[in-house]
């Protein structure tokens, strides 16, 4: 079987950015039903200075070793997956993640992270975020320098 090669993540634009967090609202809804934002979104908004920074996983993979029950797994579509009934809620995996894109809320035992599921995208009314299709091994190399391996 041909291993999957790409996969899609998101694209921020800082400079189309506004903060209004209608992206975070529309992740807590797939995630939670909530349109709470915050805690319950895989992506997070930060404002920095005069500009704003996005934080959400990469799809880069490195967490799918760190599992001791095999609960992450890489789709078909090169997006890793959480399996919420193999997941014992060690939450390895949110220590691990080297960019901190695993999350977890005190309302659920097992962590979640962003599915590349574009929710953010549509919602976000400037135009700030895009679902781009990128190679797997250039995400894992991107993360490995930044991390100095």
């Amino acid at each position: 079987m041909d291993e999957t090669k790409t996969v899609k993540i998101l694209k921020f634009y800082p400079e189309k950015c506004k903060g209004c967090l209608e992206c975070e609202m529309a992740c807590s809804k797939v995630h939670f039903k909530t349109e709470d934002g915050g805690d319950q979104s895989t992506i997070r908004i930060i404002k920095k200075g005069n500009s704003y920074e996005m934080d959400v996983c990469n799809q880069c993979g490195l967490c799918i070793d760190i599992c001791p029950v095999g609960a992450l797994t890489r789709g078909k579509n090169g997006v890793v997956h959480l399996d919420k009934k193999i997941c014992i809620g060690c939450q390895a995996c949110v220590g691990f993640c080297p960019t901190g894109a695993m999350k977890k809320s005190e309302l659920r035992i097992e962590p979640f992270k962003c599915i590349s599921c574009g929710a953010c995208v549509r919602e976000c009314p400037h135009g700030a975020l895009e679902l781009v299709e990128v190679e797997i091994d250039d995400v894992k190399e991107i993360v490995h320098y930044k991390t100095g391996e």
